[in-house]
């Protein structure tokens, strides 16, 4: 695990899409490198927070704080939301946006890339927000974690993706359960999305109309909207989606 040298841009100057003024504090990012986690960090930061980021690839991070981790690494994810947490103070709020998908029908992927699916999607959730759990009781903070439209409605050659995102709702639905007025629990559950995630799929797994594809930048306002809330009030699940989103309803 390397450390990103860059300096922490907590205090750059912005308001919230929510229009309140709102600071979301320090706010954990995994897969904050690229995509819907690069566009939450940005969030983060014209709302005048601080954001720290995870992820297995660090080399676009500018401008905060940045821990090189791959969060199927459970023991890796332990140290750096540790010193992540000891390095700000604490943390106010943890949002899990790393992901990847690997296509194809359960016969054809291979076991251990099948794995791996689950392992950065699913354990890599449940891992993180472990981790993060003594910090945001402490704040009374706030997880919210990704899921997708393919985490309630399933589609063929794509096993260990939905295995992941069901899981993603299940897990989180009984973290807010059991920590019920200690921290926040929230799932964004999105619809594709205009980021890199597609770009390694074979043809045929790849959008082919990118105009039914939301902005990262939609959802992540959606997410800073959740943090926004009251103590006193929970966004407990979220669907945002393109309009003609074609996996929901």
């Amino acid at each position: 695990m390397t450390e990103n040298a860059s300096t922490t841009a907590g205090t750059a100057a912005g308001t919230p899409s929510t229009g309140t003024g709102f600071n979301p504090g320090r706010v954990l990012v995994t897969g904050g490198g690229s995509g819907l986690g690069a566009a939450i960090v940005q969030g983060v930061i014209a709302a005048g927070g601080t954001p720290v980021v995870l992820d297995r690839d660090i080399s676009r991070v500018t401008g905060v704080k940045a821990f090189e981790v791959d969060v199927a690494d459970r023991e890796a994810v332990e140290a750096a939301v540790r010193e992540a947490a000891e390095m700000m103070d604490g943390l106010d709020a943890v949002v899990t946006a790393a992901g990847i998908d690997r296509c194809g029908a359960l016969d054809t992927v291979p076991a251990d890339q099948w794995e791996k699916v689950i392992g950065v999607n699913l354990l890599g959730t449940a891992s993180t927000a472990r981790a993060a759990l003594p910090y945001l009781k402490k704040t009374h903070g706030r997880v919210v974690t990704i899921a997708s439209t393919l985490g309630i409605k399933a589609v063929g050659d794509a096993t260990a993706y939905c295995a992941s995102k069901f899981g993603v709702m299940g897990f989180s639905q009984a973290l807010a359960a059991e920590t019920a007025g200690q921290i926040g629990v929230t799932t964004i559950i999105p619809g594709g999305m205009k980021t890199r995630f597609f770009d390694d799929r074979d043809e045929q797994y790849k959008p082919q109309d990118d105009s039914r594809l939301n902005d990262p930048e939609r959802v992540a306002e959606a997410i800073l909207f959740a943090l926004s809330q009251p103590k006193s009030c929970e966004i407990r699940e979220m669907v945002i989606a393109h309009a003609e989103e074609g996996s929901w309803p």
